[in-house]
């Protein structure tokens, strides 16, 4: 028997990897069947990704819907604990953002890396405010009667998040974190050019504690998948500041598409530009998807 040939290094065939939606928990296939090549900053191929379709919008939507009551019924606490392993796994997946964030933003490696553990850190932060948020943001109101009136920050529901077009890491855990600390669920329409980063973040998803159904990723163009989420009657809020900057598609359009179910609407700061996310968080982000639930209750004799 001839003894096999092994090719040499520079001879072997490259294998381009093609990544899936994360929907409800798992990897589909866009329904369409399409993909679109992701490039890097110098326009250099990295992979195909799924070129979401309005259908597979709205399954991410009947996915968060499904998954909310669960989530919003999970105690703060155990919330917090969960979040907070998605962080550990960030973590172990270092390596492999670093690179993504490098390549997609063209980057050099220390500012790449200084940007993914910002974007672990942050991630940390909002898993922490879980079980304080209703601490701060909820009173115990003054009557006069024989009552208690007390107020509580609730969850709005499904909010759908426009992604950060350029800050591909540490922008999406900006907007995709705070939603989640009070029990929403979320449907991501990631960043168009750069989409990689939340891809990882998917599968890192994927391989948590979080219940499936509770973050759903969508890949393709924002000009198409926004509109029919914003859209959408059975979304109940939606961050629309990752339009900026994305190709036919202005956040004022997105605003006009919600009212019609009179979803509660994050706007982007005043002016054109992304923010910078390198600045310190803030609780509002939290509290701008949230209801207060206020509750009457006579006192004892």
């Amino acid at each position: 028997m001839a003894a096999q040939s092994i090719a040499a290094p520079g001879a072997r065939l490259e294998v381009r990897k093609t990544y899936k939606l994360f929907v409800g928990g798992k990897f589909p296939r866009s329904e369409s069947g399409r993909t679109y090549e992701v490039a890097d900053a110098k326009g250099r191929f990295l992979a195909n990704a799924a070129l979401g379709s309005r259908k597979d919008a709205r399954e991410a939507v009947v996915a968060a819907r499904a998954a909310q009551a669960g989530w919003a019924g999970a105690t703060a606490y155990n919330r917090g604990q969960v979040l907070y392993r998605v962080a550990e796994l960030l973590e172990g997946r270092r390596e492999q953002f670093v690179a993504e964030v490098a390549a997609g933003e063209g980057l050099s490696t220390r500012k790449a890396e200084a940007a993914v553990s910002a974007a672990v850190d942050r991630w940390v932060w909002y898993a922490g405010w879980t079980d304080k948020v209703a601490q701060v943001a909820g009173s115990a109101n003054p009557v006069a009667g024989p009552y208690f009136n007390i107020s509580a920050p609730e969850p709005t529901g499904v909010v759908v998040v426009i992604a950060p077009q350029t800050s591909s890491l540490l922008g999406l855990v900006s907007v995709i974190a705070p939603p989640l600390v009070t029990g929403n669920t979320v449907v991501v329409v990631s960043s168009e050019a750069r989409p990689l980063p939340a891809i990882t973040l998917s599968e890192v998803l994927a391989t948590s504690d979080v219940p499936g159904g509770v973050v759903n990723v969508l890949t393709g163009r924002t000009a198409e998948l926004g509109p029919p989420l914003a859209s959408h009657l059975d979304v109940n809020a939606i961050d629309v500041g990752g339009a900026l900057g994305a190709d036919g598609l202005a956040w004022g359009d997105l605003e006009a598409a919600a009212a019609e179910n009179v979803k509660r609407v994050l706007r982007p700061p005043v002016g054109d530009r992304e923010p910078d996310w390198t600045e310190a968080p803030h609780p509002r982000r939290i509290l701008a998807f949230t209801e207060t639930k206020t509750v009457w209750h006579p006192k004892g004799v």
